[in-house]
């Protein structure tokens, strides 16, 4: 095991140096063993006698644990200095393909920038991100991983007592956009250009020479974001708070809070009981994502001209667009683009919408759609026949245009519309059994959650839309 960790040694005064503050009796209660297989740790790292690494009370050679400080928007508006409130940077693995991933333990205790908080995380939270950032690894969107989850008896306080837990999680790396706004804010200019030019040597090495180097940067920022808000829109995520210093300047899905997956279409959806305004409501992710770009070409000023940075900002929409109508039309079973598929999908979801459908079911079942047939497995999913039926016939006139077989069609939708996903409730199923020390429902919910696009018979059950009660779940910030 080969551990670095370039934050510390190359950006002295954008970090507090600082340990972990071990749980009391930690034990290891859950880890994904295919992650760690990823990472070259075998069984023996997950052993009770290394309980002390995953905790916190232990550092392998070559880690130099930090708190990273950082600003942002909150909601819209300036917050201020924020940074690792509970969060450790443990420092950088060395894969042995050249790879660098941070190793970020969650829950590790007070920081400088713990504000009112405690440091701490709860078991109820710590599972609820775990699954959630494997479910969409395996829905292959870009996102951190989960490791490990650690807990033990020390009680944490929330609205009630709950049991402490630590998360540790890895990602290529953790620089927000609150990263550059912290020290733009603070009149540290030169900090800002620091941070991008150790941005650009340790993520975008083949900009480094380059003459336009900030706005080729920057230009690629503006497009994994766009990119990645198109394959949560496709999928049905909701992030729930998407706040300047929960975006990745890199394009990859941090910060798993009250996060959710459409059960009935609702374009409106509202996955954070405390966003009490409906700003981050699923449907208006893509215009978020845009303002938070602003805000980071905004802390960006300073290294590029107005002109430069406006058409930067100016390839977000089409390439969202593009990014979304490709995934949307492979949904639809569509490989040639033509104008009207357009009117095809906003038919369907239009109907969707009108009967509150579950959007993955809807789009599942759809995938088996025969172009001879003129009836879809869908139809009965529908309370207004006719109007489905409309539909149904543009689709299918659409289908047979493609001059392609139902095979290689239902393969390819298959392949993009998941036969299971992590419902709210079934994430609550697994908690709850879990906090009673029973983790057979976890267990069983990650093996299926790393097969989504397989209908795997063992797994049908989670396959099924969601009981009327799992769909009232409250969720806030502090889960």
């Amino acid at each position: 095991m080969q551990f670095n960790n370039t934050w510390f040694n190359e950006l002295p005064g954008f970090y507090t140096a600082l340990n972990p503050t071990p749980l009391k009796n930690p034990r290891l209660f859950y880890y994904s063993e295919p992650l760690a297989q990823q990472l070259e740790l075998d069984a023996s790292w997950f052993s009770d006698d290394r309980v002390a690494l995953w905790s916190g009370a232990a550092l392998l050679p070559g880690m130099q644990p930090l708190a990273q400080v950082y600003s942002g928007h909150q909601f819209g508006v300036w917050a201020g200095q924020l940074g690792d409130g509970r969060g450790i940077l443990l420092g950088e693995q060395q894969l042995a393909d050249g790879r660098k991933l941070d190793w970020h333990l969650k829950g590790a205790g007070l920081t400088p920038y713990s504000r009112m908080g405690d440091g701490r995380a709860v078991l109820r939270s710590t599972l609820r991100e775990f699954l959630a950032s494997e479910a969409m690894h395996h829905l292959g969107v870009p996102t951190s991983r989960a490791l490990t989850v650690v807990t033990s008896d020390e009680p944490v306080y929330r609205e009630s007592a709950e049991r402490g837990a630590m998360l540790l999680r890895v990602a290529e790396s953790h620089v927000r956009f609150g990263h550059f706004e912290h020290f733009f804010y603070s009149g540290e200019q030169e900090k800002v250009k620091q941070l991008a030019d150790y941005v650009i040597a340790h993520h975008w090495p083949e900009l480094v020479s380059e003459a336009d180097a900030y706005l080729l940067w920057f230009s690629d920022v503006v497009k994994r974001t766009a990119r990645l808000i198109a394959h949560w829109q496709s999928i049905g995520f909701a992030h729930g708070v998407m706040n300047t210093d929960n975006m990745s300047i890199l394009g990859i899905t941090l910060d798993y809070g009250p996060y959710g997956f459409l059960d009935d279409y609702q374009p409106g959806f509202i996955c954070n009981h405390s966003d009490h305004q409906g700003r981050y409501a699923f449907d208006n992710q893509p215009v978020v994502g845009l303002w938070n770009l602003n805000r980071l070409a905004h802390a960006l000023s300073g290294l590029m001209s107005t002109e430069q940075l406006k058409s930067a900002l100016a390839e977000y929409e089409p390439e969202l667009m593009r990014a979304w109508g490709e995934k949307m039309r492979a949904k639809l079973g569509l490989l040639t683009a033509e104008k009207a598929d357009n009117d095809i999908l906003t038919g369907l979801l239009a109907l969707m919408t009108r009967e509150g459908s579950d959007y993955t079911r809807t789009f599942r079942l759809l995938s088996a759609t025969q172009q001879q047939e003129s009836r879809s497995p869908l139809r009965d999913e529908f309370i207004d026949r006719e109007a489905f039926d409309q539909w149904y016939q543009l689709y299918r006139q659409r289908l047979l245009r493609e001059e392609r077989s139902d095979e290689q069609r239902q393969q390819l939708m298959k392949s993009v519309n998941p036969a299971l996903i992590l419902r709210n409730y079934l994430a609550q199923q697994a908690i709850e059994q879990a906090e009673r020390e029973n983790i057979s429902v976890l267990t069983r919910l990650h093996q299926a959650l790393a097969r989504p696009f397989d209908y795997a018979p063992e797994y049908a059950d989670l396959a099924q839309r969601a009981p009327d009660w799992g769909k009232k779940i409250v969720v806030s910030c502090s889960s």
